[in-house]
């Protein structure tokens, strides 16, 4: 072979072996699909997306991350099964989510919560209540919780018409929930007519009047802008404290160097407590403007939420049994909500 020849021959191998090294190695980091449901403006949306963003620059190459939100890849109420057989590698669904997979996120749900404040719900939830819920969720589906949840905030009930007063006003009425078997059963109980939809579906709802309302909070309200679809009254129950937990496919999680998997844990835990004031502040303000733009709201007194919550409590009992709910967890979470607002 001549010189030439064999040289060009050479350099052709050498770059080959090149390019296929380049592509293996390609192949070789690891790629996060991150899915929520909410659209972009939302405060989960903006949380995760920090998230997100924080594990990029910190990865340095070492793990693409491809942030999809508005259900572009999964709705929540579908995304677990899509974790455990691996069409995604991580998502934030909300707690209401969780109880049909594990029955311990129902307790966060129940009654017993109804009109508390978030010191008590906190305190239920960043203790070992909230951390046995978890390590029940990632033991029985092979998932892995990174940490502690992040905020949305209270949910209310919003109605185009009529207003509601007190708990009584809500009989009859057609009210949207996002899921959670212990908010089917509590507007049940107060003789609503509940309807789990998914968020992104909600807008269609109030136009064509399949619903006279919703339970949400202020920052969803205003950020869906669902006042121009009648929205109008807001009852101020803090029927329940919405958070967001991460959770991350457990074959995938298994995968990663234990380098990657400790810049995931710390890239949440960095954004949680900030994430928390952040939704605070949003839901504070977003109340404001509501309000500014007519949005009227009936803010029922704390012995008035004590009484539906002694009526609710009466029966709570059946629920946490049908549910499956463990009766211990249960009585500790009243030992610790004791005498709290």
């Amino acid at each position: 072979m001549r010189p030439l020849l064999r040289h060009l021959v050479n350099w052709a191998a050498a770059a080959a072996g090149l390019m296929l090294a380049s592509a293996a190695t390609a192949q070789e980091v690891p790629r996060l699909r991150l899915s929520t449901e909410n659209g972009a403006e939302h405060v989960q949306t903006k949380i995760v997306a920090r998230f997100a963003e924080r594990v990029r620059q910190r990865a340095e190459g070492r793990l693409a991350v491809d942030f999809q939100h508005s259900a572009r890849l999964f709705r929540d109420a579908d995304v677990v099964r899509a974790l455990r057989v691996g069409q995604v590698e991580m998502a934030v669904p909300g707690i209401w989510q969780l109880d049909r997979a594990e029955p311990s996120f129902a307790l966060f749900l129940l009654p017993q919560f109804y009109g508390l404040g978030s010191a008590a719900n906190y305190r239920v939830r960043d203790g070992a209540l909230g951390r046995l819920a978890s390590e029940r969720l990632a033991t029985s589906l092979r998932l892995q919780v990174l940490g502690r949840w992040i905020d949305l905030g209270f949910a209310h009930v919003f109605t185009i018409d009529p207003v509601v007063q007190s708990a009584d006003d809500l009989a009859g009425l057609r009210i949207r929930l996002p899921g959670g078997e212990p908010s089917l059963w509590r507007l049940s109980e107060l003789r609503a007519r509940p309807q789990i939809i998914p968020w992104p579906d909600v807008p269609n709802a109030l136009r064509l009047r399949t619903v006279d309302g919703l339970v949400s909070t202020y920052e969803g309200v205003e950020n869906a802008e669902l006042m121009r679809l009648g929205i109008r009254h807001a009852y101020e129950d803090q029927a329940y404290f919405a958070q967001y937990v991460p959770i991350v496919a457990g074959p995938f999680w298994a995968r990663l160097d234990p380098s990657l998997q400790n810049l995931l844990a710390e890239c949440w835990e960095a954004e949680v407590d900030e994430g928390r004031a952040f939704a605070a502040r949003e839901q504070a303000e977003a109340r404001d403007r509501l309000v500014a733009q007519g949005l009227r709201i009936v803010t029922p007194s704390v012995s008035m939420l004590a009484e539906t919550r002694r009526r609710l409590l009466a029966r709570q009992g059946d629920l946490v049994s049908v549910l499956g709910i463990d009766p211990a967890l249960v009585a500790m979470a009243a030992e610790m909500t004791a005498a709290t607002p």
